[in-house]
């Protein structure tokens, strides 16, 4: 990872005397490595045949001192961290759900040392598609340059039995809904990115709950524009069942309950 490594060897040089301090709270190269395999492991969802599905974006908000400090090595930095992030795939056996992307971005209400970690899945990604549009709802995952895993919105619940999941079938592509809320949408923050312009950049969201030893999952729309179907009727909110077609925009999905 040469870039990252040729950061850390500049940085470390420059923390002496007066300046000392102030640097040793900046985020460094290597811990944005490390939360995004951190991130891959968290999202890791059980395809079958030994397979694991993992994102393939990573949208990394930074301070706006942090940002400033590392913007000059962007493009370098944000290659090394693919392969970084590309060679603990290969290790762990992780099927990245597109072409692996990592983007640096400056957040809002960050103090230096401070970043987040925001994972999505999308099938074609490129750098015009930028997370610098990015929309609510930021996943935090690191505090004071250390990563640590807080409890975002979107955390996955336990996934001791992947295989009872519900999931969804999109376009022949298997997307299982492991975390209690998953959000569907353009916006590349969306848990599951849809590449459609009549799909809203937050569409839509599926709900996971238990009851009792059942699981009960329902879909809700966030306002969007052209509106949320199941089964050709459009819908606020509704509990979904086995086989259930929704459609959003002009992508259609069959969402099947997992194995009961």
């Amino acid at each position: 990872m040469g870039i990252i490594n040729r950061v850390e060897h500049g940085l470390a040089k420059a923390v002496h005397g007066a300046f000392a301090k102030a640097f040793k709270s900046e985020v460094q190269p290597v811990e944005i490595a490390s939360a995004i395999r951190r991130a891959m492991d968290d999202r890791a969802a059980l395809l079958g045949h030994g397979r694991a599905m993992v994102p393939n974006l990573y949208t990394i908000e930074l301070s706006e001192t942090d940002y400033e400090r590392l913007g000059d090595y962007e493009d370098d930095l944000s290659d090394d961290l693919v392969a970084a992030a590309q060679e603990h795939a290969d290790s762990q056996g992780y099927q990245p759900g597109g072409p692996l992307e990592v983007t640096l971005v400056q957040g809002e209400g960050l103090e230096t040392g401070v970043f987040r970690v925001r994972p999505a899945t999308a099938k074609q990604v490129g750098r015009e598609h930028s997370a610098r549009e990015a929309a609510d709802g930021p996943r935090p995952q690191t505090n004071n340059g250390t990563a640590i895993d807080e409890a975002p919105v979107h955390r996955p619940v336990p996934r001791s039995n992947p295989s009872a999941r519900p999931w969804l079938d999109i376009g022949g592509d298997r997307y299982p809904l492991l975390g209690s809320l998953t959000t569907l949408g353009r916006d590349e923050t969306a848990d599951i990115v849809i590449d459609d312009p009549g799909v809203s950049r937050r569409h839509s969201e599926i709900r996971v709950t238990t009851d009792g030893p059942h699981l009960v999952t329902s879909i809700r729309d966030l306002n969007s524009t052209n509106g949320t179907f199941v089964n050709g009727e459009r819908i606020s909110s509704q509990r979904l069942q086995d086989g259930d077609r929704l459609t959003i925009g002009r992508t259609s999905a069959t969402f099947r309950a997992g194995r009961r």
